[in-house]
């Protein structure tokens, strides 16, 4: 599947995946309001066995066919518990 990348300009490290370039009429309003502009990064074809470095290509592959997109979200830092002193 061909895939536009486009990443947030409100939120570091998310990213908008769609199967066709500049045609953001699937995103619904509010999550292109909560992204703000997406900007244009690469294009991308993914298969299934395609590895990449924070998704699975297939759950792209899925998102873009039943919901039109597929987010990336930032990835998840965990910070050690704070200590009680």
């Amino acid at each position: 599947m061909q895939c536009f990348i486009y990443k947030s300009t409100k939120k570091e490290e998310l990213y908008l995946y769609i199967d066709k370039q500049d045609d953001f009429s699937s995103i619904p309003e509010a999550i292109l309001k909560s992204i703000g502009i997406p900007s244009f990064v690469m294009e991308l074809n993914i298969t299934p066995e395609r590895q990449l470095a924070r998704e699975k290509a297939s759950d792209i592959i899925k998102g873009i066919e039943e919901n039109g997109f597929f987010i990336q979200m930032p990835p998840v830092i965990h910070l050690p518990p704070k200590t009680l002193q």
